[in-house]
């Protein structure tokens, strides 16, 4: 559907969804990349004025008055994906009945109630998608003990803004940036040359995801001496990011990010999960029609994911200063239930923070350069705040942190409008991945750039104090040898020991330090590479599948034999057997590891 079709529908759209049509009656009646997106969002732009996609009143609760209920899309929201689900938590399927969801333009769709494997909700899945810029009516009943309650709701499908697929250009290749082994040859991993390496520094692997160089994009494991353990080389332009070991059904796996990176700097692929001998037991999918995105992904203990979306939507701008036939990059997260791949709730940064809120220029951004206004890039449900949600925003400069049951926006931190005084240091500019650490002091890597707002990245922790409205700094660690500013990406993490790793994302470092900033260990990868998060992690593999084995020499001399196994951790020497006959072989020669 063109911008210029049916006004009089979006007419009657803004006059029910704009107006507040939320209904809820009860039985009684009553979510390398840096300068060149932005300088790309600057240029000039027009075109035909596109649909609103802020609601009328932001930072509204998700859920239903007078029931159980917690539902997406929210209520009166203008950006819902015309594949939707209708999410209903908060009882169980059982108790949920009589569901109606009728299209002003598509008409009544018809569908299944399925149920979350929590057994606490369910999704209406229609049996076909809504059409974009329309407004969809739920209706429904909800029983909670004897009393049952009917409900009505509106929201309105966005307009998608379509995303190219340009080809990604790779450097030329440099034999220097990349290891190559006889046994492998189809592998060529990175060189990670280690700097610094402490005694006092956590056990542990390295776990990144690197791209952008000569060699293949994948997600890889180094061992703290710098040798490869395991690397995933992916094929044609496909990437990965934010490889780290989680738990599922009480048992440590591999998780990543893989898919397809463009220019606008976020995400469109699929979460992976594989086991501890690098077979695939999982893959977790963005669901409403969205593609996973690469920033964020934790599994929970109640068996859910928790995942980032970018959702580029038709938006007319003008009110903040852009064009009236503009396009808005949405952040959203969604928690997915992964045995069933429902979306148990979604969440979109338009019905919740202001457009005017971004440190980012709409002058100029279109259809293919959408105003990237917030930049959701970290999703943490902190431990001991019940019922709490914190997230990053990169383009706002702030921290939120939000009512995980409703949605709603609690506390601002940093940004335009904080709640809080930030006193000396605490500030952030463009930050990344914001965390509570056991104490219940938060880690966040502070990018400072691009544009340039502080003259390197650092790693911070902050404490917050918000009955005394305050964000004060405790530590900060900064890279001196050489100094860094990371335009993009980076992460940290909190060791088990009270060390903090630092992953510097856009500028290839990986560093760890003592809680008083001392560097115990460094290393970093050669040219042009960059990971976007960094991880260390105790792991032990045994890969299911076969070692790789080469053998060659000159003619009439001896044989050299070369031998690796991808992803093995536990190797500690290799025996060559030889013979006429694989029924004849016997051992001629033993080795002890050395290297992959």
């Amino acid at each position: 559907m063109n911008r210029t079709h049916d006004h009089s529908h979006r007419r009657l759209r803004h006059l029910l969804v704009g107006g507040g049509a939320l209904v809820a009656l009860s039985s009684a009646g009553a979510l390398a990349f840096g300068a060149a997106r932005i300088s790309a969002e600057q240029a000039s732009y027009s075109a035909p004025a596109a649909p609103g996609c802020v609601p009328s009143a932001l930072n509204r609760s998700d859920a239903l008055p007078g029931t159980s209920l917690a539902v997406s899309p929210l209520p009166d929201s203008y950006d819902a994906s015309a594949h939707t689900q209708i999410s209903l938590l908060g009882a169980p399927a059982a108790d949920i009945g009589a569901i109606s969801v009728t299209g002003s333009l598509s008409g009544h769709h018809g569908g299944s109630l399925r149920a979350y494997s929590q057994g606490d909700g369910a999704s209406f899945a229609p049996s076909h998608p809504f059409e974009p810029d329309e407004t969809i009516t739920v209706r429904g009943r909800v029983r909670r003990g004897s009393h049952t309650s009917s409900f009505a709701f509106h929201f309105a499908t966005a307009e998608q803004d379509p995303i190219t697929y340009p080809p990604v250009a790779k450097p030329a290749r440099d034999y220097h940036e990349m290891q190559h082994f006889h046994s492998a040859p189809s592998l060529r991993p990175p060189v990670l040359a280690v700097s610094t390496r402490s005694s006092a520094a956590s056990p542990g692997d390295i776990f990144a995801a690197p791209y952008s160089g000569p060699g293949p994009n994948g997600p890889e494991i180094f061992s703290e001496t710098g040798e490869l353990i395991w690397f995933d080389p992916l094929s044609g332009e496909t990437s990965a990011t934010n490889l780290q070991v989680q738990q599922l059904d009480g048992r440590p796996v591999l998780t990543w990010w893989q898919g397809y990176i463009p220019p606008q700097g976020f995400g469109m692929g699929e979460e992976i999960i594989d086991n501890s001998a690098y077979r695939r037991i999982g893959t977790v999918h963005a669901g409403n029609g969205y593609k996973a995105d690469l920033h964020d992904f934790h599994i929970t203990a109640r068996n859910t994911a928790l995942l980032t979306v970018f959702n580029p939507i038709s938006c007319n701008l003008s009110a903040v200063g852009g064009p009236a036939g503009g396009a808005v990059t949405d952040s959203v997260f969604q928690e997915i239930d992964i045995p069933t791949g429902l979306v148990r709730r979604e969440w979109h940064s338009i019905d919740h923070v202001p457009l005017g809120d971004s440190y980012s220029n709409p002058e100029g951004s279109s259809d293919e350069w959408p105003f990237d206004y917030f930049h959701i890039n970290s999703i943490d449900q902190l431990a001991g705040a019940a019922g709490t949600t914190l997230i990053s925003a990169r383009n706002t400069w702030a921290l939120y942190e939000l009512d995980s049951h409703t949605g709603r926006i609690g506390l601002r931190i940093g940004g335009r409008h904080s709640e809080v005084k930030q006193l000396s240091g605490a500030g952030t500019a463009f930050q990344h991945d914001a965390t509570q650490l056991p104490d219940g002091t938060i880690s966040i890597f502070d990018n400072g750039a691009v544009p340039k707002i502080h003259p390197t990245s650092r790693a911070i922790v902050v404490s917050l104090a918000p009955s005394a409205h305050t964000d004060t700094l405790v530590h900060d660690y900064e890279h001196s040898s050489p100094a860094l500013s990371a335009g993009s990406q980076g992460n940290v993490q909190a060791l088990a020991d009270g060390n903090l790793f630092v992953g510097w994302g856009s500028q290839p470092y990986f560093s760890e330090y003592s809680p008083t900033g001392q560097v115990l260990y460094d290393a970093h990868m050669h040219g042009s590479y960059q990971s976007y998060r960094a991880y260390r992690f105790p792991w032990s593999a045994t890969p299911a599948g076969r070692p790789s084995i080469a053998a060659g020499g000159p003619s009439g001399g001896p044989t050299t034999v070369y031998a690796s196994w991808n992803g093995a951790t536990e190797i500690a020497s290799w025996r060559v057997f030889a013979g006429s006959s694989p029924s004849t072989l016997a051992p001629v020669a033993q080795a002890a590891k050395s290297g992959f």
